[in-house]
């Protein structure tokens, strides 16, 4: 059974990967869409900015983003001065450092979505009268689903598993931004905390685990509804 501080961390946990995910989603869309259908200069340079926290260390963008949006920062004392709003050191900041380090693959599966759409459908929905607007949002978005869906599953499961950019940037503060890997951190570094570790190292592992299996069957379904052959 897990106790207090433990469902504490779940629920913390749950509650900054549904933020990001939900942060992810619209632009994550667009540069997907984008990427996949347009061509123009400053293409191969939009695609490495959008996918360097994919490789990149996570405690580098955690540190870029304590510069911009911590309490000297330009942007953050804008958001401070005039919203009340704060990211260091609260579950805002959080989410902000899962959603920046999961952003990635939104935007990945959002690509290879519109990727695997058949141009013809669009062709002849244009062919019919429809302007692109009613294309996007009629034939474009709805095929699109699929990989959308997909897209949030990877997102919401990084998230939970989001550690280097979250400590960097907000710290390690139980109910605040203790979140399920910083509670593996803390507990691992506890005389007694084996037995928590333990525990929620097999909820980080079957939540995983779960994902990936939703993730791998949602592409197959979808490759089979567009008509996709693997190879």
């Amino acid at each position: 059974m897990l106790t207090e501080s433990e469902w504490q961390v779940l629920g913390l946990s749950a509650h900054v990967g549904l933020w990001a995910t939900f942060l992810c989603i619209l632009p994550g869309v667009f540069f997907g869409w984008l990427l996949a259908r347009k061509e123009f200069i400053a293409k191969p340079v939009l695609e490495a900015v959008l996918f360097m926290p994919m490789v990149l260390p996570p405690t580098v963008p955690g540190y870029l983003l304590l510069v911009v949006f911590g309490s000297q920062g330009v942007v953050g004392q804008w958001l401070k001065t005039h919203f009340d709003i704060e990211f260091v050191f609260n579950w805002k900041g959080a989410v902000l450092a899962s959603a920046v380090i999961a952003f990635p693959l939104m935007v990945q599966a959002a690509k290879l979505s519109v990727q695997m759409i058949d141009r013809r459908l669009e062709l002849a929905a244009s062919t019919l009268g429809a302007s692109p607007f009613k294309v996007w949002c009629t034939v474009t978005l709805p095929l699109m689903l699929p990989g959308i869906l997909i897209g949030a599953i990877m997102v919401f499961s990084r998230s939970l598993g989001e550690f280097g950019a979250t400590i960097t940037f907000v710290g390690n503060i139980a109910g605040e931004t203790r979140t399920l890997p910083l509670a593996i951190y803390s507990a691992t570094h506890q005389i007694d905390g084996d037995a928590m570790a333990v525990r929620l190292i097999l909820i980080c592992v079957s939540l995983a685990f779960f994902s990936l299996f939703i993730s791998n069957l949602l592409t197959r379904r979808a490759e089979r509804w567009l008509g996709v052959r693997r190879a």
